[in-house]
């Protein structure tokens, strides 16, 4: 059991890095057309094209859970779980506490979380495909965890 439960956890720290991989060389790659809206101002709908990459994620965790259930593959079963639970950290993180598409937390004093978010306000500053920075959701670099020097005059 501690073997499965170390198994989801592993693989919700590998997705990071899955993440920041599709995210730099498929989102503003290949299939940039999909993910283009998410980078424009004042987007107004619901739906964002973007949004078709929950079901790319989606697909191999629930098949994962699925069939590591039913064939009784539970190692698989658990990779699946991981993914579940890092798109599930993905969705608090990015879609409502960054992007504020639901009207949860608006307001923070935790350093990660506003660190997180400066990450991505700077990643979305370009809002072309090539020259962007800061692919990654829950490991940025340390520099936007820094909280801002005072100068006195």
């Amino acid at each position: 059991m501690i073997l499965l439960i170390l198994t989801t956890l592993a693989t919700f720290v590998v997705m990071e890095g899955i993440t920041w991989c599709t995210h730099k060389f498929v989102m503003h790659g290949f299939l940039w057309y999909l993910h283009e809206d998410h980078h424009q101002p004042k987007y107004n709908g619901v739906f964002e094209k973007n949004d078709l990459f929950f079901v790319i994620f989606a697909l191999p965790s629930s098949m994962s859970i699925y069939f590591g259930l039913k064939m009784q593959l539970y190692h698989l079963a658990a990779i699946g779980f991981g993914i579940a639970l890092y798109g599930l950290a993905y969705f608090l993180v990015h879609d409502v506490l960054i992007h504020q598409r639901f009207k949860w937390f608006k307001r923070t004093k935790n350093r990660y979380l506003i660190g997180l978010r400066k990450a991505h306000k700077i990643h979305h500053k370009n809002l072309g495909k090539h020259d962007s920075e800061c692919f990654g959701m829950l490991f940025v670099p340390f520099k936007y965890f820094k909280k801002p020097k005072v100068t006195r005059s």
